[in-house]
């Protein structure tokens, strides 16, 4: 009998620990996919950093790291330095890529590094509550803006696909969505080229991967779906930022 679905085998047999409705487990499953259909599961290494993500390496069948809040892609620079053969990415949310580790993405991408960065946006901090995160919308409410986001008091929400879009070193930038069948097999797409262009040696890649957080959010899954379609897409628009990849070449 033909098998047509089952469990990537990049993925191990581990029961999520994610909260009910988080597309965290969506994203888990395309990452694997991805890392099963190259053929690259026994060379590969993620980062996982502090986050809703920190236990990911019970969760993936490859060589998993910790890195300290922040720091993925300094470990992952290193860690690809150290043996260029292996295939390095790092698993991150928005708490951590656009505010503590601002500075290590940005220069990463400016360095060209050959690494695969799958960031996680759902417009707040996970793990620790609820608080702001700087991707949180104008207006939204989290346990640290009780009264919405006022960016006349605390700014407005980083755009990171559109800000390193502006950075030579980046080669490819796409930011996708999980909400709906069709969206989640364009992340699908988008996550096996990034890992793709990384085996061929072209450089740096990011994959924003719009995401909900119905606990935090205070919603249920499927109004949860619904307010990332109606809040989330207008304000950070899908679609690819930046592709030099079948320009560039293998270095």
């Amino acid at each position: 009998m033909a098998v047509v679905f089952k469990k990537p085998d990049a993925l191990t047999d581990a029961v999520l620990h994610y909260c009910p409705g988080c597309t965290h487990g969506i994203i888990h499953r395309l990452v694997a996919e991805a890392i099963d259909e190259l053929g690259i599961c026994g060379d590969t290494i993620g980062v996982a950093p502090v986050g809703c993500s920190v236990f990911a390496y019970n969760y993936f069948n490859c060589d998993m790291v910790e890195a300290a809040h922040g720091r993925a892609p300094a470990v992952a620079t290193g860690l690809k330095r150290a043996d260029p053969s292996k295939i390095i990415f790092t698993y991150q949310g928005d708490g951590d890529l656009a505010a503590i580790g601002t500075a290590e993405t940005v220069h990463s991408a400016a360095r060209g590094e050959n690494i695969t960065v799958i960031f996680v946006n759902n417009a707040i901090y996970g793990m620790t509550g609820g608080q702001m995160a700087p991707t949180t919308l104008p207006g939204q409410v989290t346990q640290t803006s009780p009264y919405g986001r006022k960016p006349e008091l605390v700014g407005l929400p980083v755009k990171v696909c559109e800000m390193l879009s502006q950075v030579d070193g980046a080669t490819y930038l796409e930011r996708v969505s999980v909400d709906s069948v069709a969206n989640i097999a364009k992340a699908k797409r988008a996550i096996t080229k990034a890992f793709r262009n990384q085996v061929e040696g072209k450089g740096f890649s990011l994959i924003e991967v719009l995401s909900t957080c119905p606990t935090n959010w205070g919603l249920t899954p499927v109004k949860a779906l619904e307010w990332l379609r109606e809040n989330m897409i207008p304000y950070y628009p899908l679609g690819v930022y930046k592709d030099i990849s079948d320009e560039k070449g293998a270095k």
